[in-house]
């Protein structure tokens, strides 16, 4: 098992690499005491058999730098495979400034080939790989050094397996024609804006079913400073106050100490200090919005007008496509989605793309009552009623 700790072994490795046709990459990071990730180890594999080809790279060792991978990353010759990469991407677009391209997540293509809803990693293995996976290590400090043999032995695995899955994956893609859909679901992660947390967007990402527009100025602007505070001094957002808190806030919204000391939510270390000035001027400031710049809520579901009994028929017929296509319902549309195309919204993501193809096209002319769904056994099918009960379409 072989571990690079300088640059120029990381470089030796990346020649190599970018001869191959893929490379499959995975990293182990700590997040619980910072907002931004603290990459602990990167995991790569060319391809071959075991642990050949494989090594641990350790970002933690003296002087070394990573640039030698974000070169391979740039290599537009070179797939880099990784699995539910979100998370690893961030790492690599914050730091390196930089998103692999080509690339190819194999949780994705795994949801688009009828593996279910966001398969994980353990269940890729046992299915595609056929190899158990030892999970001993998988809630351990990767910031320590030296890392136990059962912790390499881990790591490797997350890059060994995720050849033969990817191998398997990519096939059965070209096979069925899907590598289309596939790369429109991953212009989301090659997306740089997915990775950057802008301040003032930071109340989007707070859970409220209220929709005053006064109320939600002052959560955009208590959320805003916690983002800003949190991101200055690299803290998690909860060590500066949690949702509860922030919502608890925005309700009563303190006008000084005295009132933010009436708090219940709210953490002992924010009741002084620069998060209670913080807190206070953002209150103020959401107070003093006028109307036309409130943020928009958005449109609550019982606000919409929703035919439901047409939402449902939109839910069996999702069921019935995702199991005729052998792509994942919640890929397809969300519950919110369905009862968006039941409103009579046509601005929606299960009606562009792929998406159309497999679902939103017969849902639309469901809406339209041009077609109805019967039960044939196990099978929905799609019925024309113009054409007196033959049908359009297998569900």
């Amino acid at each position: 098992m072989k571990t690079i700790t300088t640059t120029d072994e990381l470089s030796a490795f990346c020649a190599e690499a970018r001869k191959q046709p893929y490379v499959t990459v995975d990293t182990e990071f700590l997040r619980e005491r910072t907002f931004y990730s603290r990459l602990c180890l990167v995991q790569l594999a060319m391809p071959g058999e075991g642990d050949e080809g494989a090594v641990l790279v350790d970002p933690l060792a003296d002087g070394i730098s990573l640039d030698p991978l974000y070169d391979l990353f740039r290599d537009k010759n070179v797939v880099k495979v990784f699995h539910a990469a979100r998370q690893d991407l961030e790492i690599f677009y914050i730091e390196g400034g930089v998103i692999p391209e080509p690339l190819f997540d194999t949780q994705v293509a795994a949801m688009v080939c009828g593996f279910g809803d966001q398969a994980g990693y353990e269940t890729l293995v046992r299915k595609i790989a056929r190899q158990p996976l030892d999970k001993t290590s998988r809630f351990t400090d990767w910031s320590r050094r030296p890392l136990t043999e059962a912790q390499k032995k881990y790591a490797l695995g997350d890059v060994t397996h995720l050849r033969v899955i990817y191998e398997f994956l990519k096939k059965k893609i070209e096979d069925t024609g899907r590598a289309g859909w596939v790369e429109e679901e991953l212009q989301v992660l090659k997306d740089p804006e997915t990775y950057i947390s802008r301040p003032e967007d930071a109340w989007q990402r707070i859970k409220t079913r209220t929709r005053s527009g006064k109320f939600l100025a002052v959560v955009r602007e208590l959320a805003r400073f916690r983002e800003h505070y949190a991101q200055s001094r690299n803290v998690p957002r909860s060590r500066v106050y949690k949702d509860d808190a922030l919502l608890e806030l925005a309700s009563t919204r303190p006008g000084d100490m005295k009132d933010l000391g009436r708090s219940r939510l709210l953490q002992r270390e924010a009741r002084r200090g620069e998060i209670s000035e913080g807190i206070l001027a953002a209150v103020k400031s959401g107070v003093e919005c006028a109307p036309q710049d409130y943020p928009d809520g958005g449109e609550p579901r019982e606000m919409l007008q929703v035919n439901p009994a047409l939402a449902d028929l939109l839910r069996v017929l999702l069921k019935a496509k995702s199991e005729n296509s052998g792509v994942a319902a919640k890929l397809i549309a969300s519950s919110a989605e369905l009862d968006r195309i039941a409103a009579g919204q046509r601005d929606v993501r299960p009606l562009k793309g792929w998406r159309a193809e497999v679902f939103g096209t017969d849902a639309v002319r469901l809406c339209e009552g041009q077609v109805g769904l019967a039960v044939r056994g196990k099978r929905v099918d799609v019925i024309d009623i113009a054409d007196s009960g033959q049908t359009a379409s297998p569900g």
